[in-house]
């Protein structure tokens, strides 16, 4: 995502959450998913890139279908703050142009 004069005042925002998740902000359900996230790379070994899907279905449960844009959202605050990586066929990626699946890393 390239900086823009209008988003200026709330740059910081913009560039990591969408337009849907500034309006409802940062839910409790989003912090469990970066956890999760940051939880399956801890338990795999140094070079493993998990799937925000694997955290949806953790925190999620049987309900877990509802949490998968969430969970990309997760990946992307994650990548923004510089915890983790995103990734398509092992290659990094700009979370905010990322189409298809995507998968997470450690930095």
């Amino acid at each position: 995502m390239h900086w823009r004069k209008r988003w200026e005042r709330s740059w910081d925002e913009v560039r990591h959450c969408s337009a849907a998740c500034r309006r409802r902000g940062v839910r409790p359900v989003d912090h469990e998913l970066e956890a999760a996230i940051l939880q399956l790379l801890a338990a795999g070994p140094r070079g493993r890139a998990v799937d925000p899907e694997e955290a949806a279905r953790e925190v999620g449960g049987d309900g877990w279908e509802s949490l998968r844009e969430p969970a990309r959202s997760a990946a992307r605050r994650l990548h923004a703050q510089g915890q983790a990586v995103v990734t398509q066929g092992g290659k990094r990626v700009d979370p905010s142009t990322a189409k298809g699946p995507i998968e997470v890393a450690r930095p």
